[in-house]
């Protein structure tokens, strides 16, 4: 079969996908786009609520949202099959892949594009940089999942991302914020955030979700096979994932859509860098992964890992470190708020690459 007509069969293949697709799925977009409108909306009605939302908080993040984030990526990883989780984790080229593209180039690329951008406003730039250094743990399993990447890879990169976060976030954000500025003869800031905090909010957003997807494809496959599993819970139990996703925006924006709105010239100089920073981020993985020789689903769940963040962790620090008035605290708030759009991009775009350039792969 010629390249051209293995794109075009690709191509056919996603058509037929897609209208098999349900609503839901289809208009994915549109959805978000709603619940931001929405949750802006809801906090322009009520303005108190945002404050109601944040009374009861869970390792730094407001309860009603921690039930997002859980109800979001559960259904996600009840649909992980463990294992087959082994054979990645023994990939010694793919697990060092990963590392360096998260813990070498993600962090050092923010940090970049931080300066570059935001030189005269060290605060937004302190916000950014707490961004850069959280690596995605949980959204992320939504925008591989969109992208037809492989599930069980992204559990153990999401992982091993937990790992590194635990012991590294605290010693990098003490060089990224208090020696490399003074080597430009800037402000320097002192980060103070403990392993154990960083440890308590990677349990609760993935240790949770982990063990109850886990116990529930064990306990379910044992009593009614893989085949009834795979063919008839999780295709009406795997969307809730995004009933989740959507309701976690509504509030995010309910919350925060304010601050956007009082300041919008500050919240463009702080998107501009995070724009550059997933489409240069997304691009530089798919484009190594590829010329390393990975298949599309490998591909696809290691580059939405180097470009995704973990924004609850980085919001939880921001305000506990300067306060939730603080230009720090507004920078980690506008991070998932520009994210959640632009990684929607990057879904269709990775879709897109995945005809151009893995058009010969089984769908």
């Amino acid at each position: 079969m010629t390249p051209s007509a293995r794109t075009a069969s690709a191509a056919a293949s996603d058509a037929t996908i897609l209208r098999r697709l349900s609503t839901l799925d289809r208009y994915l977009p549109l959805w978000i786009f709603a619940a931001m409108a929405g949750g802006i909306l809801l906090g322009r009605i009520y303005p108190a609520l945002g404050a109601a939302l944040d009374r009861v908080q869970m390792a730094g993040v407001s309860v009603p949202i921690a039930v997002g984030l859980l109800w979001m990526m559960y259904p996600v990883l009840a649909k992980v099959r463990y294992e087959t989780i082994g054979q990645h984790a023994r990939d010694t080229k793919l697990i060092s892949t990963s590392l360096v593209l998260n813990w070498v180039v993600g962090p050092l690329l923010m940090l970049g594009l931080a300066w570059l951008f935001l030189p005269d406003m060290p605060a937004y730039r302190n916000g950014l940089v707490l961004i850069g250094l959280a690596r995605c743990i949980a959204m992320v399993l939504i925008w591989n999942s969109l992208a037809r990447g492989s599930g069980e890879l992204a559990a153990v990169l999401v992982a091993l991302n937990s790992v590194f976060q635990i012991i590294t976030y605290s010693v990098l954000g003490w060089l990224f914020l208090t020696v490399v500025p003074g080597w430009f003869g800037a402000d320097t800031t002192t980060l103070n955030v403990s392993m154990g905090q960083i440890a308590k909010s990677v349990g609760i957003f993935l240790g949770v979700p982990l063990v109850a997807g886990y116990l529930t494809r064990k306990t379910l496959v044992a009593r009614k096979g893989a085949a009834w599993y795979d063919g008839v819970f999780m295709p009406k139990f795997g969307p809730t994932a995004l009933f989740g996703l959507l309701y976690t925006i509504v509030l995010m924006f309910a919350m925060q859509g304010h601050r956007i709105l009082e300041l919008p010239l500050d919240v463009v100089r702080i998107a501009l860098p995070l724009l550059a920073y997933f489409a240069l981020m997304f691009s530089f993985a798919f484009w190594l992964s590829r010329r390393l020789g990975f298949t599309y689903e490998t591909t696809a769940s290691l580059s939405f890992t180097a470009a995704g963040n973990n924004f609850e962790l980085a919001i939880a620090v921001a305000i506990a470190t300067f306060g939730i008035g603080s230009g720090e605290a507004l920078a980690a708030v506008v991070g998932p708020l520009i994210e959640v759009p632009a990684l929607v991009a990057l879904v269709y775009a990775s879709l897109w690459a995945r005809r151009r350039f893995f058009a010969g792969e089984p769908a």
